[in-house]
């Protein structure tokens, strides 16, 4: 995006309660639009967007982003109330979560690097499995490992928001058919081990409303650091 002029955000809160906007103003910087009081990743990245202050006038810089680049998900630490000229289409608790383990081991897997090529089943098992938001450039975010079995893509995990010591773990899923092997745990130590060795913490996000992921989390060593809410919002019928 062409350079401007970005509004830093005041006070000692924790560079993680902003991870969007301080990816979007920071490591990846590149990959978003918009102005000084609201930035989105494109489109083909991410739908993930977040806004200065809570403003009018940032409300009305939101607006205009989805007028150009469709619906955006915005995650808060402190639940926001869009005016009427909104819609919203989804609201849900989203848990942050941090990896707080001193080591973790080597699984014995063999996995591949994702690249462009991969990118059409990448889509297709996103799609069946809902992890999360996963666009046709998402892969250009981070690094995307994939399990490959019976000519197909079983499973895979990757790497999305980046701000300085942190890298996001995300798009962990596993095709129905090969679920209960262990695919999606085996990705995400082997995105864990190359992320320690940058010297950076790994972190995720997950619904609250997800027990059974919640649980796989917690006993590979992601300890919930804080709710944030998650609204996901387009612009209301004119």
């Amino acid at each position: 995006m062409p350079e401007m002029e970005v509004t830093s955000k005041a006070g000692g809160a924790h560079a993680l309660d902003d991870v969007i906007w301080n990816a979007l103003t920071g490591k990846q910087h590149g990959f978003a639009v918009g102005s000084e009081r609201a930035l989105r990743f494109m489109s083909p990245v991410a739908p993930f967007t977040a806004m200065v202050d809570t403003s009018p006038a940032s409300f009305d810089a939101l607006r205009e982003l989805i007028d150009e680049h469709g619906p955006v998900a915005l995650a808060t630490v402190q639940a926001v109330e869009p005016d009427a000229s909104f819609s919203i289409v989804r609201q849900a608790s989203l848990l942050q979560m941090v990896w707080q383990r001193d080591s973790v081991p080597s699984p014995a897997l063999e996995y591949l690097n994702l690249d462009e090529r991969d990118v059409p089943e990448m889509l297709a098992l996103t799609a069946t499995t809902q992890p999360g938001p996963f666009g046709p450039r998402t892969i250009e975010l981070g690094d995307y490992l994939g399990i490959r079995k019976e000519g197909k893509l079983a499973a895979m995990a990757g790497e999305r928001m980046k701000i300085d010591g942190y890298t996001e773990v995300s798009a962990v899923c596993v095709d129905p058919a090969f679920r209960g092997q262990g695919l999606a745990a085996g990705l995400m130590k082997r995105l864990i081990e190359a992320i320690c060795a940058r010297g950076e913490t790994p972190f995720l996000h997950v619904l609250a409303s997800n027990p059974g992921a919640l649980a796989i989390y917690r006993a590979m060593g992601f300890v919930e650091r804080r709710e944030l809410h998650l609204m996901v919002l387009e612009r209301a019928p004119r």
